[in-house]
């Protein structure tokens, strides 16, 4: 789709959907499963108390959703980035968009929206990014139980920066969503807080965080344990580009 900007002419890409249907989600992780989830991710340097964030399991009902396929690129960024006077990004277009602000990414979601005619365009909640990454069962990763190098851009790959989106399709989720874990760390629209019958020791807020909003599923700078269906994040430092941070688009279902 074409997309005037004063004298220019941008393209504006469709998304290409992933739609996923209403159903159950087995959220988080047992609570007297997590010190053993600590003890398997030992290797990592990750403390305990930050699995007690997952806990506890809960089967909750997802209504029916689109969830982009992959991670907003630069390439898509860059005509929203054009329009609004942000800076370029000196990236490859095929690489997702990283370095971007909560706000940025969720007014770049309205903008998109709007040249669509799809005003529902938005960030998903971090239920729906879990259902979408999870599927109908309790499976660790998005393509099963086990840890497989070379199924996300993770550090143990040691490429030390993003890939092209959609690089490690045998990686995919249950619903065919690609990069569910590694290459952009991804924003969600929900606020930080801890799941209703959390542990008592579970933080109510984060206030070291850089912004309180949760993202979901490691960037190429992290290890195995944040590419985990069920692992929570957020944004603690303030170089968004560094740690990797990006985004991914959500919608209602058609």
């Amino acid at each position: 789709m074409q997309v005037a900007q004063g004298d220019q002419v941008q393209q504006v890409e469709p998304v290409d959907w992933v739609e996923v249907p209403a159903g159950m989600l087995r959220r988080g992780t047992p609570a007297d499963e997590v010190a053993a989830v600590a003890r398997r991710y030992a290797d990592t340097g990750v403390p305990v108390e930050w699995y007690l964030k997952e806990a506890p399991r809960t089967a909750i009902h997802v209504p029916a959703f689109r969830i982009a396929r992959t991670p907003v690129t630069v390439g898509q960024w860059a005509p929203f980035a054009a329009a609004t006077g942000l800076p370029a990004v000196d990236a490859p277009t095929d690489h997702p968009v990283i370095g971007v602000t909560w706000e940025a990414a969720t007014a770049y979601c309205r903008w998109l929206g709007e040249r669509l005619g799809d005003p529902g365009v938005r960030l998903p909640t971090e239920d729906e990014w879990e259902r979408a990454a999870r599927g109908d069962d309790d499976r660790e990763f998005p393509w099963g139980d086990e840890y497989r190098t070379g199924l996300a851009n993770l550090v143990d790959l040691g490429i030390g920066t993003t890939t092209p989106v959609g690089s490690f399709p045998d990686g995919a989720s249950p619903f065919g969503v690609l990069d569910m874990a590694g290459n952009a760390d991804e924003w969600t629209s929900t606020l930080y807080a801890p799941y209703p019958g959390a542990p008592a020791d579970v933080p109510h807020t984060e206030d070291w965080a850089f912004d309180p909003h949760v993202t979901r599923g490691g960037a190429f700078r992290h290890d195995r344990d944040l590419a985990r269906c069920a692992r929570r994040h957020g944004a603690y430092e303030q170089d968004l580009a560094a740690i990797g941070v990006g985004f991914r688009l959500a919608a209602p279902a058609t």
